[in-house]
């Protein structure tokens, strides 16, 4: 599968931003989906995922109920939305695939195929 993230950019804090990943190559509903992130000086983190349907996902406490993740099937698209912005979201966001397994993964080693990453800036 290959992947493209776009949709970054700067926003101030409180703002809303929304990235989009164009997955090709494969079958995309084989694959569960997920958003990491790798903020300056830090390790990457997990943000969300989604099923291979679009039915299950999971979120790091720290996006919760800010952040929404889905997926269009037809057209190979998974989506982040983020609101409520925050410095501290500031990352570099990758897009990630992994072959469905039947439990979201939220250890970035467990996926198969990643974006090559889109930044996203929060000013304060």
């Amino acid at each position: 599968v290959q992947l493209q993230a776009s949709g970054g950019g700067l926003v101030q804090a409180g703002g809303s931003l929304g990235l989009s990943c164009a997955a090709s190559g494969r079958t995309f509903s084989n694959y569960d989906m997920g958003w990491f992130r790798q903020g300056p000086g830090k390790e990457r983190e997990f943000a969300a995922a989604i099923n291979w349907s679009g039915g299950s996902t999971i979120y790091t406490d720290s996006v919760k109920g800010r952040f929404t993740i889905s997926r269009d099937n037809v057209k190979n698209m998974v989506y982040l939305q983020m609101s409520s912005l925050k410095p501290e979201d500031t990352a570099v966001y990758y897009c990630a695939a992994q072959w469905y397994r039947g439990t979201l993964r939220i250890d970035g080693n467990e996926y198969d195929y990643w974006g090559q990453g889109t930044q996203v800036t929060v000013s304060s």
